[in-house]
């Protein structure tokens, strides 16, 4: 980065480009290119693309806040907790909510979540091909999810229209009113179905996520009833789309590389470090809003007070300055350090769930299916944004080998 990046006239970066939701990571490469001198298309906001700038800012939210004053447009009344508060009221609240998604609580319920697995994949195994968003890559977070939250499982498709409501709205492209609009509808719905799992729970107590909200204190005071809708509104985002978007992002990228999934088929121990350069790579959760609470330079570039930014995590992961060769795909990559999680005080609270997830799903897909394929003819669907493969046809013959063509 130079000085002479500042100067330049700033290049428009558009996330909501279905072009860069398909195969961002030649974007992101052209970025570091061009310089450090970039802004959003639409917002005319900051970017911060480069590794160790993004992760400075990750971790400095005095300077890098993550209260923004625009929580209304994700259909919210109020900032999600613990996701858009800072420390130190944010660090009270990660010290309930850390141990409840802790590493060895998650391991706890890896066996249900294999019996799940294997279960789904029994649905449609021999039928030699499916839409693996629908067929797999939705149900099987989603349900753990209702699993550990304690809601019923019948209300998932209740929990999905509410979720897309929010991440993806139904809107003509380019309409901010009306998806604002209905965010708001579908984040009214969200509290309303939250209010009425809390007030139940108040009576009958159970082992789930939301009685655990309810026995919880900071100071030796209970939640408020707030606090707690406000954690759920966060829980229901996370837990029912960034593991389905990272399963679809990966099993796309195995299906056009088959000499990589050659390897985790023969190596199934090497599928816990592919999961790692597998969100590195695909970085589903392309970036995370920022604003400045005063003036600073980083990179070489000039941020004030005031400004909206975006934190391009997935730029950030391919940077060539912490990752040597970044465009190659190497699940023994030595240096593993990637930002799909975050870092800092606002590291992912369900990264150790999520890595959970993905690793048992890439194991019990690759034993039954060790072959597979894009459907000949079809092309998968993937959103910008956050990058859910929305459509992915795959087959594969009756011994899990792929079709011909494949």
């Amino acid at each position: 980065m130079t000085a002479g990046d500042q100067d330049r006239e700033p290049i428009a970066f558009d996330p909501s480009d279905p072009e860069l939701a398909r195969c961002p990571q030649r974007r992101y490469a052209a970025l570091h290119a061009e310089g450090s001198s970039h802004r959003l298309a639409l917002a005319g906001s900051p970017v911060i693309s480069r590794y160790e700038d993004a992760l400075w800012a990750l971790r400095h939210p005095e300077v890098f806040s993550s209260e923004l004053d625009i929580q209304l447009a994700l259909g919210t009344e109020r900032p999600m907790i613990p996701q858009q508060i800072d420390p130190p009221r944010q660090t009270r609240f990660r010290k309930i909510l850390d141990p409840l998604f802790s590493r060895k609580r998650m391991l706890e319920i890896e066996p249900d979540l294999r019996s799940h697995a294997a279960a789904l994949i029994d649905g449609f195994v021999g039928a030699g091909s499916c839409e693996f968003n629908r067929a797999f890559a939705i149900p099987y977070p989603c349900i753990t999810f209702l699993r550990l939250m304690g809601l019923p499982r019948e209300d998932l498709d209740l929990f999905l229209e509410m979720k897309d409501g929010i991440i993806r709205p139904p809107t003509p492209a380019g309409d901010l009113e009306a998806a604002a609009l209905h965010r708001a509808q579908a984040g009214k719905r969200i509290y309303a179905y939250f209010e009425t799992a809390i007030e139940a729970r108040r009576s009958d107590p159970r082992d789930d996520v939301i009685s655990d909200l309810l026995r919880a204190n900071i100071n030796e005071e209970p939640l408020t009833h707030n606090e707690m809708l406000d954690i759920c509104f966060l829980f229901l985002l996370g837990g029912l789309d960034t593991v389905t978007a990272t399963l679809g992002c990966s099993m796309l990228y195995l299906a056009g590389n088959p000499q990589q999934r050659r390897k985790l088929v023969a190596s199934p121990g090497l599928i816990p470090e592919a999961v790692e350069e597998l969100l590195r790579w695909e970085t589903p959760v392309t970036g995370v809003p920022r604003l400045i609470k005063r003036n600073v330079r980083l990179g070489g570039v000039e941020f004030s007070e005031g400004d909206l930014v975006l934190i391009l995590l997935g730029a950030a992961n391919v940077d060539e300055a912490e990752f040597p060769e970044a465009a190659r795909v190497d699940f023994e990559r030595e240096r593993k350090r990637h930002l799909a999680f975050g870092s800092g005080p606002h590291r992912c609270l369900g990264s150790h769930l999520a890595r959970l997830e993905l690793r048992v799903a890439l194991e019990e897909l690759h034993r039954r299916i060790p072959d597979y394929g894009v459907e000949p003819g079809k092309s998968p669907l993937v959103s910008p944004g956050i990058r859910e493969v929305t459509y992915l046809p795959l087959v594969w013959d009756e011994g899990g080998r792929a079709a011909p063509g494949n």
